[in-house]
């Protein structure tokens, strides 16, 4: 089993290192992972700059992996495309520094970097961890590991795309694993308003974790109720239901001028 293991959080975070201990039990792990950290830029890829490629050590002297100077989606594009000598059977983003449930699916650099794996129809697996004061990756990234062997032993199709949230550990051992929609409802989102020394306004996002949510299950209830979240996402965004009901309206013929 040939795994490449990414990130948006960097090549130096905790998350990944915790997780590439893991996963070398399972496999053979290749980490390309971005130089920088590359939170919330989504699926953005770099067209206008070169993609600077590093060797990067682990604490021990030993050699980790590669760092990209570009977004979590450029370190896959590359890794198929050039950096590795065949394509990996799995790809791996994470452990992300704070959940990755509910809309923030869509803002999520480690989720992105999944859906380029699956675009190249590789198994594909985004892993993040609830926020915490105290992080506990080597705990999460062994809950990870047996969600990630689960999966496979289940031979998804390939191309497949999962979405893993992992509780905070502060909630105690995760009461089960679920295995829930993405959440859609806004919650916790706002700015705040403040003035610089020099009198110019400027604003500050601020989210609060949801908290005593109602409503059909999802990701966000599930992992702020202490569980594992599991969602099969897609990345074909076509409403095939509504094509019909869009083909038959009354469309004007074209402007010949």
């Amino acid at each position: 089993m040939r795994i490449l293991l990414t990130n948006d959080d960097g090549v130096y975070a905790a998350g990944l290192r915790a997780l590439h201990k893991e996963l070398a039990k399972t496999g053979e792990v290749t980490v390309i992972a971005p130089a920088l950290e590359q939170s919330g830029v989504g699926h953005s890829i770099t067209l206008l700059d070169p993609l600077i490629v590093k060797t990067v050590d682990d604490v021990d002297g030993t050699q980790l992996g590669l760092s990209v100077e570009g977004s979590p989606a450029d370190c896959v594009k590359l890794a198929v495309y050039e950096l590795l000598d065949r394509p990996p059977d799995l790809i791996v983003s994470g452990i992300n520094h704070g959940a990755n449930a509910g809309i923030n699916v869509l803002y999520s650099g480690t989720v992105a970097a999944a859906i380029e794996g699956a675009f190249f129809e590789i198994t594909s697996i985004a892993v993040s961890l609830e926020f915490s004061e105290h992080f506990d990756f080597p705990s999460a990234a062994r809950h990870a590991r047996r969600v990630i062997e689960t999966i496979l032993a289940n031979a998804p199709k390939p191309g497949s795309l999962f979405n893993v949230n992992i509780p905070s550990a502060a909630r105690g051992e995760p009461r089960g694993i679920k295995v829930v929609p993405m959440g859609v409802g806004r919650h916790g989102e706002g700015f705040e308003r403040r003035r610089d020394p020099r009198g110019r306004t400027y604003y500050w996002m601020t989210y609060a974790p949801p908290y005593h949510l109602e409503g059909e299950q999802s990701d966000v209830i599930a992992l702020a109720e202490g569980n594992i979240t599991v969602t099969p996402l897609q990345f074909d965004m076509t409403r095939h239901g509504q094509l019909d009901e869009v083909r038959a309206w009354d469309w004007p013929a074209p402007d010949r001028g």
